[in-house]
């Protein structure tokens, strides 16, 4: 067992897309740093054994399934994770799809995640928060939304949309603090699920150069929440030095 109880009271923060990647990632090491964290995600087999780990470790965990593209799904999964740990902290908006395709389909499941995802995850935490007159919520958006790439114009304009809709919802509220992470090219399996050529061109012909870690990522998420309580870290965009846009 690497780490020892903190003996700082942890936070509540609850992560969608916690079965692998940033989100996974990111459970890891705010449990380390002595948060008590819930992972939500469709694939409950991952989230279960992560989650076990992460007690084992000597942290507190709590898997529970999530379909973020469900509204009710996300607010039963806030209400589990008040229940069981009697408040909400902070919610890590991380759950995302990033097919390269034009078929309207992929579009849809696309926005469902990337965009509607968010929303309804602020919506099940939103009145949690605002009783109790403090939260934090962390978007997880991209690089991208800085920019416009070919074959990834819908993946470019829902990130863009989440920077929107989080600054008109750091402006709504001075109870709120409220971060958008963009990072650059993550080392994770929606960077590159299939090996598929076009993945990897649209990358820049070499994943492996251009990416950078998940738990990089995930300190950076550490780093917003860190902050004292009347200090919001609005944005934080985190690239590779060889990626230049």
């Amino acid at each position: 067992m690497r780490h020892s109880p903190s003996a700082v009271t942890g936070k509540v923060v609850l992560i969608t897309g916690a079965s692998s990647g940033i989100g996974e990632a990111t459970a890891r090491y705010l449990a380390s740093l002595g948060h008590k964290v819930v992972l939500g995600a469709r694939r409950t087999d991952r989230t279960d054994a992560i989650a076990a780990e992460i007690v084992w470790d000597c942290g507190e965990a709590l898997a529970l399934a999530l379909d973020v593209t469900d509204l009710t799904s996300m607010q039963s999964f806030a209400a589990a994770a008040k229940k069981h740990f009697g408040r909400i902290d902070v919610l890590v908006n991380n759950a995302g799809a990033m097919p390269l395709a034009v078929k309207v389909d992929e579009w849809e499941q696309m926005t469902d995640v990337n965009l509607r995802g968010v929303r309804h995850g602020i919506a099940a935490v939103l009145p949690q928060m605002m009783a109790q007159r403090s939260g934090h919520i962390i978007n997880v958006a991209s690089a991208a939304a800085q920019r416009v790439d070919a074959q990834a114009a819908v993946c470019c304009a829902n990130k863009r949309a989440v920077r929107a809709l989080s600054e008109e919802l750091r402006q709504d509220s001075r109870d709120l603090r409220v971060t958008v992470v963009s990072p650059g090219l993550p080392r994770t399996d929606i960077s590159d699920p299939t090996g598929d050529p076009q993945q990897k061109a649209a990358a820049g012909g070499s994943p492996e150069r251009l990416s950078i870690s998940a738990s990089t990522i995930a300190e950076a998420i550490g780093y917003a929440i860190a902050q004292p309580a009347g200090i919001d870290v609005n944005e934080l965009v985190i690239r590779p030095i060889r990626q230049l846009a």
